[in-house]
């Protein structure tokens, strides 16, 4: 079992930057792909970005790549997002997932129901 807690959100003004952090605990020692997804009430989920247990390998969403990076920590067991150039179309609840992977085994798809635990979220919101 694992927890995932996100923090680092809030408001910020188009154009400028956030950065999300996914702190996982629990069985750690087990390897694991780690993704950040985004949803509002009454839309549908988006992938945002993915990476593999090793953090070799990285998938993002069209929406988002060249303004977004993923990174991950593994001696604090934290998973980051990166968000630069915000737009007001970012504004929505990313969270963080996770599920169980092969040491090394690259990600390439980005998808929320392959994804087993789960985070509480956090509120981005871009807005002038």
């Amino acid at each position: 079992q694992l927890h995932l807690v996100e923090s680092g959100g809030g408001l910020v003004q188009p154009g400028g930057s956030l950065r999300l952090s996914c702190a996982v605990s629990g069985f750690t020692s087990d390897y694991y792909a780690i993704g950040w997804f985004r949803q509002a009430p009454g839309k549908e989920r988006e992938g945002v970005s993915c990476i593999s247990s090793s953090g070799g390998s990285t998938v993002y969403a069209g929406s988002v790549k060249g303004r977004f990076t993923i990174s991950r920590d593994s001696a604090k067991n934290t998973v980051y997002l990166q968000m630069n150039s915000l737009k007001p179309e970012d504004t929505d609840i990313y969270y963080c997932a996770a599920r169980h992977s092969d040491w090394g085994t690259p990600v390439v798809r980005c998808l929320g129901d392959e994804y087993e635990y789960w985070g509480q979220g956090t509120h981005v919101t871009v807005s002038s």
